[in-house]
């Protein structure tokens, strides 16, 4: 509104200007020049062509005013969300389960969980070999969901304060806290014949309870509190018969933009921007994990010699600042940006401010192990 009020008086101002700069062309002293300026003034002060135009310019701010009034009126009260506007919903106590996401437990139907959050913002092929449905309000609200082949809820994930439990553990609670209230977690998961055994020096908990694995991630950066909760139904699980699913183009895209929206989730926790993905730099993330894991390496220095800048560079990525994160080894993107948050330096460039595009690349080697790179860059 001030933009257009001072754009209005400057028009008046020109154009009262304009016949005293007309004819001060036609002088050459500077008493003369001064006589005519103030003659001017006045007559241009008095004058009834004057008069009307400051009558049009004050009914034309009424107007504006008016208009501005009642677009604000008519506007729905959250036609713009802004950060502190979108709600955080209010948590309930699991009836059925020992846990619940968002108020959403498994065993849910589909139909029940969108008519709670509308429509998926994404839908992506997960190592369970369904899809990871992503629900969430500009990544605000995030949570992750699966069903089977009845529309049922099987998976679940959140990095959010969304978490709810019987037993009161919620995003925040202590390690200890968690072990104290549901026990020691396993060590090891049975598939067929063959047991799996879950290494020891370990970010998160697995626990059986009754027909669910319930996993909760810690962040050592926040006092070993929970940070996050996957909660899978044991049919699921038991479904998936290693570790590490067959590599498929489908999953590859399935775990980029996972992981990419994992990182948003994140950020926004931490009062950030969310980034941009952006297809061009994915492209050269996707060509440094297919080199790792054809050449079978793990580095940001590639086997020419070139840092991720210079990469960067030869695909014509002009910017700023950037970083690369990389992760090798964990079997879901889940899994993968749980590790980086844990790790100082990737850590960093996940909640660098500076940051405004992502792009994440997976490649997998021939045991299906993946390995994932993301490039951070501001232009």
């Amino acid at each position: 509104m001030r933009r257009i009020l001072l754009f209005l008086s400057f028009l008046f101002f020109l154009y009262a200007a304009w016949t005293v700069l007309d004819k001060l062309s036609a002088k050459s002293d500077n008493q003369s020049v001064f006589d005519t300026i103030t003659s001017e003034i006045d007559k241009v002060s008095e004058s009834e062509e004057i008069a009307t135009i400051k009558t049009k310019l004050n009914a034309g701010i009424d107007y504006i005013a008016t208009l501005l009034q009642t677009l604000e009126e008519k506007a729905p009260e959250n036609s713009i969300i802004g950060e502190n506007e979108i709600e955080k919903p209010e948590l309930h106590v699991p009836s059925e389960q020992a846990f619940s996401i968002h108020n959403i437990e498994l065993g849910e139907s589909k139909q029940s969980v969108e008519t709670k959050l509308g429509p998926a913002q994404r839908t992506s092929l997960n190592e369970y070999g369904t899809n990871w449905y992503t629900y969430h309000e500009n990544y605000h609200n995030f949570i992750m969901v699966a069903y089977d082949s009845r529309n049922k809820v099987v998976g679940l994930y959140t990095n959010q304060d969304l978490i709810s439990s019987t037993k009161g553990i919620k995003r925040g609670t202590p390690k200890q806290d968690v072990l104290d209230l549901l026990g020691e977690p396993m060590t090891r998961i049975q598939k067929g014949f063959v047991y799996y055994e879950f290494q020891k020096d370990r970010d998160y908990d697995v626990f059986q309870i009754d027909n669910t694995y319930v996993t909760l991630f810690y962040d050592k950066h926040e006092n070993n509190t929970v940070t996050s909760i996957q909660i899978v139904s044991k049919a699921l699980e038991q479904n998936r018969a290693d570790f590490y699913t067959d590599a498929s183009d489908q999953l590859k895209e399935g775990f980029e933009y996972q992981l990419f929206d994992l990182t948003n989730a994140s950020r926004v926790n931490h009062g950030l921007g969310v980034l941009t993905w952006d297809e061009r730099v994915k492209e050269t993330a996707r060509k440094h994990s297919s080199d790792m894991a054809e050449n079978n390496y793990f580095n940001h220095t590639n086997l020419k010699g070139q840092s991720p800048f210079d990469r960067m560079l030869e695909d014509e990525i002009l910017f700023t600042i950037a970083g690369e994160n990389l992760a090798y080894g964990q079997f879901s993107s889940i899994f993968a940006h749980e590790g980086l948050m844990n790790s100082m330096g990737h850590r960093e460039n996940i909640l660098k401010k500076e940051y405004t595009y992502l792009g994440v690349g997976v490649a997998f080697n021939t045991e299906s192990h993946p390995y994932y790179t993301e490039n951070f860059y501001t232009k």
